[in-house]
């Protein structure tokens, strides 16, 4: 969109006003065609449109539609642009795209700070949640699975933040893994016996390195007839070959401060509705105390996801979540981690903005104070090959049915 050089923000403001009017008082069924007519009508009956430029007229026609017609505002050709993956806005004036792991600035702006609050605080209400100077983060999703995170004006020194992560339309499988290289077939294959074969496994990395999506690709390995308990701050993951499945997400408190369900509660719940694996989306603090507990009596195959930059980092943070939600010794604690979580998986976003799997490994047993693990596939140090090692170690057992080979 081009941003308009003639008519001003508060030209925009009025003929959005009495647009609103006008498509409120209309009798017939108001679609986007007729919308559309009715917008290009009023704008054309105004004085001032003759004075102005086709080009600007045609902008003002499109971000009058934009703001009366779309969910999004001024953001939903970026939403419907398939080849955006993210979308971040700081401020009204300063918004960025990522298209195919590269970010560019583009030439859009909203008209004021408050139509960009007014957009956050309506994309909260449509998940239930609420946005103000009281609650001045919210973690939501739009209609299309969407992720949203979103700051507040009072706490954002540059203006409010929207931060929109797209999911593709298309669920990623292992195939498309492989087809992009974020991973090779034969850590591919080990995979999907690990997952098949109930073994508990954690996906860790950065921001934007792709844990979601791997987790959901993981997901959607978990055999047809078993029962799967899905719990998430944000409803992302796209399981659809699960017919025994139970989601469940997390809600904030209310202006009262009452009301709240957190990942804790979650969890704990899980454990009464006779799962046979359980998916936490995210792992972030308390929850995992309950997580690791449900891992250690017999729910195999659970999977869940966490930020850190390497294997060993995400096993020192699992501590410190673990400290912080129970009293117990550093030595029982370690014990209880590598006990309950088979196999490490850690994804690192490329400089070129591809996603890889850097690592797959088993954890062992905690010696000299520290959980070991075995490294059974990495890339090597110049991100040019990869290859399986020590696959011997892992006690797999008895897979002789081919389809669980296939690929």
């Amino acid at each position: 969109m081009v941003i308009m050089s003639f008519y001003t923000k508060e030209d925009v403001k009025e003929y959005i006003r009495d647009i609103r009017l006008l498509l409120t008082e209309s009798v017939e069924e108001m679609t986007d065609e007729r919308a559309l007519t009715i917008i290009e009508e009023y704008v054309f009956s105004q004085e001032r449109s003759s004075s102005c430029s086709f080009r600007d007229n045609t902008s003002l026609i499109e971000r009058l539609f934009l703001s009366l017609r779309c969910e999004m505002d001024i953001l939903q050709p970026y939403i419907d642009d398939k080849s955006i993956s993210e979308i971040m806005v700081n401020g009204a004036d300063s918004i960025f795209v990522e298209r195919r792991g590269v970010i560019t600035q583009v030439p859009l702006a909203f008209d004021s700070t408050e139509d960009l609050q007014e957009l956050i605080r309506r994309i909260a209400g449509r998940v239930h949640r609420e946005i103000n100077e009281l609650n001045p983060i919210v973690d939501a999703r739009l209609s299309d699975g969407s992720r949203v995170n979103a700051v507040y004006g009072n706490i954002a020194l540059n203006g409010p933040i929207l931060t929109i992560r797209k999911f593709p339309e298309t669920v990623m499988t292992m195939r498309d893994f492989i087809r992009n290289g974020t991973v090779s077939s034969e850590a591919a294959e080990l995979l999907k016996i690990l997952v098949r074969c109930g073994y508990n496994c954690f996906v860790s990395g950065g921001t934007s390195s792709g844990k979601t999506t791997m987790l959901n690709v993981l997901a959607q390995l978990i055999p047809e007839h078993e029962r799967v308990i899905v719990i998430e701050d944000s409803a992302e993951l796209q399981i659809h070959q699960i017919k025994n499945i139970v989601r469940m997400e997390c809600r904030s408190a209310n202006v009262s401060g009452k009301g709240q369900v957190d990942m804790t509660q979650l969890v704990k719940a899980s454990l009464r509705m006779r799962p046979d694996r359980i998916i936490v989306g995210e792992v972030r603090g308390s929850e995992v105390f309950d997580m690791i507990n449900a891992m250690n009596t017999g729910h195999a195959g659970s999977l869940s996801t966490g930020h850190a930059n390497s294997i060993p980092g995400m096993l020192k943070r699992l501590e410190a979540l673990f400290m912080q939600a129970a009293d117990f010794p550093v030595d029982a604690i370690r014990a209880q981690i590598s006990e309950g979580i088979d196999i490490m998986i850690h994804m690192s976003r490329m400089r070129d903005g591809s996603r890889r799997v850097i690592e797959i490994a088993e954890l062992d047993d905690v010696r000299d104070g520290q959980i070991r693990t075995n490294s059974l596939y990495r890339i090597d140090c110049g991100m040019t090959g990869s290859r399986l090692l020590h696959r011997e170690k892992l006690e797999i057992g008895d897979v002789n049915d081919t389809e669980l080979l296939r690929i």
